[in-house]
């Protein structure tokens, strides 16, 4: 996979692509990742990439050129899925990372200020997502947020597939506890389960507390799954206890 991001701040971008699982992946070429500062590719000899806006609302607003001349530069020859990591946007969902795995090339935007000119978002942009219902001051740390979401999941990244395929929300359900050394800490115990080798156990185990933690924390998720008969016996023995 190949990813392009344009920024202002490509600095800030490159520290954590450079760092833990995500830097691993991509020294190893997992896949490849390019931080381009929209500055670079600004006719203005103070490399201003924003102005007013034509309205009566405070603020700065990027302009269309600097945006789309990056886009063409970093582009040409191909045509990436390009993003914009926008508050108006699809919220980023595993489903959606999940999806976005599956791309060869994609090519994130990030705003700052106010947001970007919209013609250029109509020009060039193909989806917009956002990471959550709030606004931030810029569009890059939502845009490491997607980009680890999604490189996460290739292969390679990770040693084995099930360090994500058992995670919250990659099949509907939150993640069951977890536990590691001591097998006891302040006299709490580690579910004796865990601790039998029995495998077939431990699935059952995990499953059920899988259903029971989405039960407490998250119960509208179990609203959008197919349960099984067994799944609703577990969850109606969790309501009478």
């Amino acid at each position: 996979m190949n990813i392009d991001i344009a920024t202002l701040f490509p600095e800030m971008l490159e520290n954590y692509l450079s760092q833990s699982v995500v830097g691993r992946a991509r020294d190893k070429g997992v896949f490849t990742v390019k931080c381009h500062n929209i500055r670079d590719y600004t006719l203005d000899k103070h490399r201003r990439v924003d102005d007013t806006p034509y309205s009566e609302r405070q603020g700065m607003l990027m302009q269309c050129e600097p945006v789309y001349n990056c886009f063409k530069a970093v582009t040409e020859g191909r045509k990436p899925h390009v993003i914009y990591m926008s508050p108006q946007g699809r919220t980023l969902t595993q489903q959606r990372a999940k999806e976005l795995s599956q791309l060869e090339d994609i090519f994130i935007l990030c705003g700052h200020y106010e947001g970007v000119d919209e013609r250029v978002i109509e020009e060039i942009v193909d989806e917009e997502i956002s990471i959550g219902d709030y606004v931030l001051t810029g569009g890059e740390l939502p845009a490491l947020v997607l980009v680890d979401s999604v490189v996460r999941m290739l292969e390679g990244t990770l040693s084995k597939a099930d360090c994500y395929e058992d995670e919250s929300h990659y099949n509907g359900l939150l993640e069951y506890p977890q536990y590691t050394r001591p097998e006891i800490w302040h006299d709490k115990q580690v579910p004796e389960v865990l601790l039998s080798g029995h495998h077939a156990n431990i699935q059952k185990w995990r499953h059920e507390q899988a259903l029971l933690t989405t039960k407490k924390k998250r119960p509208e998720l179990l609203e959008k799954l197919e349960l099984t008969p067994d799944d609703l016996a577990i969850l109606h023995k969790i309501g009478e206890e």
